[in-house]
């Protein structure tokens, strides 16, 4: 009895042990978080991952990744979960797999990474500096080349840029960097370019994408190195690249002071076609004619090109229509376009000619202005109907003569509406009159004798009546043709402008206040009152008469530095660039030095020379 009780008790010591034994096992294997390394030590730029193992089904948002951005790219993340179950207990795991990228070479501390309220053990990864990948030729496995077709452009002046990628191997998750400068206005131009070329025994496929861009501003602009990152396939695995070019520095040039204050366009091809066609088959007087004027120019957009503005004459009116710009890409570049239409209503009979079309530009090859131009076939003028009007044989054109009268055949008519009444055709025949009419007011009015019979005395008095009335009338004739050459001789030319004065006040008291506001704003970079404030000064300056506007004012100055000053800052004022990017202190040191006749201190000037003001 006392043996069987024994071994009772024994059992049951067995029983406690191994269920005790059991749990220990089953709290040693819960509630863990256990990270590795598929390697410890890795080249640069090269991938390594890293795996996270739980064995609890609690693990709320998955691991904490935070820590390990600040010396890691986080380049992927996938999840998987299992369950198992033995001897009626059941075991969930969950596995996380992180891609990482080192940032630098050296060795790095994984930090313990947080699953719900449990933490792993940290890791130790050991980076060493890579060699560049290259095949078994030597080459290199990916080149960037970043160029240029010009290194001294002028501003505004088309310069293409081109990035070529040269690959041997499959690059995947490929960025590629584009140029980018605040004082540089950038296009892609067309879609990318493929070619194969063998370099060396390694075949490279080459990418070629085109870019142009605008410099806005003069000076030193250096475009910083193009890159492309993605990840190749290796023998040692998966690594990722960074290749980076080399920097493109430009020398911008200003506008030249010798091109003048005409429009800046900076091209090396014009073309111009100046054409009209008739709406009728025998044009007349009064008939409408089509005036087509096409402008195409390499290399600048179609808003660049200047518009133009033609004046009625006494020989045609001209009634324009707005043009239209476009502008088009290809490899070559930008190729902008101006179209107008004009509609031509003659005036007179004879041979219509139109002015000639004329655009000044400036050759960035040559260096010097030059200018293209076209002119529309001269069209001839029928009368009108019934009437015996002797045709005008030099009507737009007239020869050299010193008569003032050929000269009135072709002065610009003042700016008319559609509603203003056509011009009246006076016949040739008349014109003999005139002089005589004009000697015959200081002449007694000629008297006619007529020796008649005495059976026609009755008669005579109606006679009498007859030659006064004749009288009265080569007088009056004569009397409005004097005032028609005097009101002729008076009338306003197509020249005449009205000055500021008639719609423009002046806001200041005197030329000090003006000039001080001038400046004020110029400091203040303050790109919006520029022009009000220069036409106030000048108009103080220079007085109403003179002053119609900018142009005005750098002739009457007439100082190189302050024309291409100011003709800077009306290219930002009209192109795209944002008015905050305007500086207005090299403007104002210039006009200080036009008023005072003092020059600024040189500092001033070396600042100027390295960041000229545009």
């Amino acid at each position: 009895m006392v043996a069987n009780s024994s071994l009772l008790l024994r059992a049951i010591q067995w029983a406690l042990a191994f269920l005790l034994a059991l749990c220990l096992a089953n709290s040693a294997h819960a509630d863990q978080v256990t990270a590795a390394l598929d390697k410890n030590v890795v080249a640069e730029n090269e991938v390594v991952q890293l795996t996270i193992r739980t064995d609890f089904t609690n693990t709320g948002n998955g691991p904490d990744l935070t820590p390990l951005k600040r010396d890691f790219e986080i380049l992927g993340r996938s999840q998987n979960s299992q369950f198992s179950f033995n001897l009626g207990t059941n075991q969930a795991l969950n596995f996380w797999v992180v891609t990482l990228m080192p940032k630098a070479v050296g060795n790095f501390q994984i930090p313990p990474i947080q699953v719900g309220d449990k933490a792993s053990e940290a890791l130790y990864l050991e980076v060493k500096p890579a060699q560049q990948m290259t095949d078994r030729n030597g080459n290199p496995l990916v080149m960037l080349k970043f160029k240029a077709n010009k290194t001294e452009p002028y501003v505004q002046e088309q310069v293409l840029i081109t990035l070529e990628l040269y690959s041997a191997v499959n690059i995947q998750s490929a960025s590629l960097s584009m140029p980018n400068h605040p004082n540089l206005v950038t296009e892609r131009l067309t879609d990318d370019q493929m070619r194969y070329e063998e370099i060396n025994g390694t075949s490279y496929q080459i990418m070629t994408r085109e870019y142009v861009a605008f410099p806005q501003r003069s000076g030193m602009l250096e475009l910083s190195n193009q890159s492309i990152e993605g990840l190749v396939n290796t023998r040692n695995g998966t690594r990722k690249i960074n290749v980076k070019s080399q920097p493109i520095t430009l020398n911008v040039l200003p506008i030249p002071a010798s091109y003048g204050n005409s429009n800046w366009l900076p091209t090396d091809a014009v073309a111009i076609r100046s054409t009209i066609s008739n709406t009728v088959s025998n044009p007349r007087v009064g008939d409408t004619l089509i005036w087509e004027i096409d402008i195409t120019a390499q290399g600048v957009l179609g808003e660049q090109l200047p518009t133009l503005n033609f004046a009625s004459t006494r020989a045609y009116k001209l009634y324009p229509t707005s043009p239209s710009f476009e502008s088009s890409t290809s490899i070559n570049g930008v190729t902008g376009r101006q179209s107008m239409r004009i509609e031509v209503v003659p005036t007179q009979s004879g041979p219509l000619e139109l002015p000639t079309v004329e655009i000044n530009y400036w050759d960035p090859v040559s260096r010097s202005v030059k200018s293209a131009s076209a002119k529309a076939p001269a069209v001839d003028i029928a009368p009108l109907p019934g009437t015996t009007e002797t045709p005008n044989t030099n009507i737009s054109a007239p020869l050299a003569s010193s008569d003032a009268n050929s000269d009135n055949q072709t002065q610009n008519l003042p700016p008319q509406s559609s509603s203003v009444a056509p011009i009246s055709l006076a016949k040739p025949k008349a014109a003999p009159q005139t002089e005589q009419a004009n000697s015959d007011q200081n002449a007694p009015a000629p008297l006619e004798v007529v020796v008649q019979s005495e059976e026609d005395d009755s008669n005579a008095w109606k006679g009498f009546l007859a030659a006064a009335l004749i009288g009265i009338g080569v007088i009056g004739i004569g009397a409005w043709l004097w005032v028609r050459r005097k009101n002729h001789s008076k009338a306003p030319t197509g020249d005449e402008v009205p000055t500021l004065q008639e719609f423009a006040p002046l806001s200041s008291a005197n030329e000090t206040l003006a000039y001080q506001a001038l400046i004020n704003g110029c400091r203040d970079n303050n790109l919006a009152t520029l022009r009000l404030n220069l036409l106030e000064w000048a108009r103080h300056r220079w007085g109403d008469n003179t002053i119609r506007g900018v142009d005005d004012i750098k002739r009457l100055a007439d100082t190189p530095h302050l024309t291409q000053l100011l003709m800077e800052a009306e290219l930002v004022m009209y192109s795209h660039t944002a008015a905050t990017q305007w500086n207005g202190n090299a403007l104002a040191d210039a006009l200080e030095e036009y008023v005072t006749g003092e020059k600024k201190p040189s500092q001033a000037s070396q600042l100027k020379t390295l960041y000229p003001n545009f």
